[in-house]
């Protein structure tokens, strides 16, 4: 095998790509959609931050550690934006954002 079709073979083991140029786009893509998932990482972990802020403040103040119709109004707020999985990711993140309940 020659050196240029191993690496067309490992472009096309790590890409799924038949071209170089197909690899290239989905290299860059992928790049892209891990850099995009290191924000999301980063933009749910403050979003656990605040709501814990939240959370207790309503504790202190003597009300209950959930507000239910506020999850409702997130759950349907990201079915609106997403459709039906948007409600999945909504459920995931208020578990994520509850704390130990």
């Amino acid at each position: 095998m020659t050196a240029t079709a191993a690496t067309e073979q490992s472009t096309t083991e790590r890409t799924g790509a038949r071209t170089e140029d197909a690899a290239g786009v989905i290299t860059g893509a992928r790049e892209r959609i891990d850099a995009l998932d290191d924000r999301i990482i980063g933009l749910v972990q403050e979003r656990m931050a605040v709501s814990a802020v939240i959370q207790e403040a309503r504790i202190s103040s003597g009300g209950s550690r959930m507000n239910l119709s506020r999850e409702m109004e997130v759950l349907a707020h990201y079915r609106e934006a997403l459709g039906k999985p948007g409600t999945s990711l909504a459920m995931t993140l208020l578990e994520l954002c509850r704390g130990r309940v």
